[in-house]
């Protein structure tokens, strides 16, 4: 060991720095991972299992696989874009008293970032397409709204939350309207070495029936780089503490999210 105090203070100062560099590379490229404002073409798998739900012993499973593109600033539209597609498979029951999987109602979201400084803002219309396989699988019905999302980034992680609306507007004349609102926290603290814990649960509102079930999280995720991608695995565990009507007691998420080109 060296007996010069500067030479110490020195070798010191270079490990944190070393360390703070390696964590704060650790938290860029989680944020990058899991912010849903990054400016980059992604897939995302989320896998939604609820084993129980309130007055009921039937299960569902939800399989939502997600695509995004981000579309950067023209002539006709001076700010970046970012195109989400959702398209769910699903297992619910059905009216028999047994269960359909299949293919839900697709979603599409064109999401256009007006703030990218600071705390990140996002905005813009999306459309929800009938296309599921049975209808127990989906609503029937073309439905319309806007969706924004609001996200601060930072070295400790991200927080934020994203608001979506719709109603119906066109579809199977047999099947109710609908309207309905949801809105999501994402609360994400940077760990070392690529790991993360979340909590990102969607508090669900039907608007049409007056009902909602709010859920809350508390998972954790791992990220790591694979040439210029960025992949991200993760587990949150969810559950209902305040509803009003029928909704899941527990539910737990499992995902991947796939980030190319960062």
């Amino acid at each position: 060991m060296s007996k010069h105090p500067g030479a110490s203070a020195l070798l010191l100062a270079t490990s944190l720095a070393s360390a703070f560099c390696a964590y704060a590379d650790n938290a860029d490229t989680a944020n990058k991972s899991n912010n849903p404002l990054n400016l980059a073409q992604g897939m995302n798998l989320e896998d939604y299992y609820t084993p129980r739900y309130y007055d009921s012993n039937i299960h569902s499973n939800d399989l939502l696989v997600r695509g995004t593109l981000p579309i950067a600033p023209n002539d006709l539209i001076g700010v970046p874009q970012l195109l989400r597609a959702t398209a769910p498979i699903s297992t619910h029951p059905d009216p028999n008293g047994g269960y359909s999987t299949g293919e839900g109602d697709l979603n599409l979201v064109d999401i256009f970032l007006l703030k990218s400084d600071g705390v990140q803002l996002g905005i813009g219309p999306q459309i929800t397409a009938p296309i599921a396989d049975q209808d127990e699988l989906g609503t029937g019905k073309w439905q319309a709204g806007l969706a924004a999302i609001a996200i601060d980034s930072s070295p400790r992680g991200l927080l934020g939350a994203m608001v979506q609306y719709q109603h119906s507007f066109a579809g199977d004349s047999d099947r109710e309207h609908v309207e309905s609102a949801t809105l999501q926290p994402f609360i994400i603290h940077n760990l070392d070495q690529g790991w993360y814990l979340r909590s990102t649960a969607t508090w669900m509102f039907d608007l049409k029936h007056d009902t909602h079930y709010i859920p809350v999280g508390f998972g954790a995720g791992k990220v790591w780089t694979s040439a210029s991608n960025i992949l991200n695995v993760f587990v949150e565990p969810q559950w209902t503490v305040e509803r009003k009507g029928a909704g899941p007691q527990f539910t737990l998420l499992a995902g991947l999210n796939a980030t190319f080109g960062q």
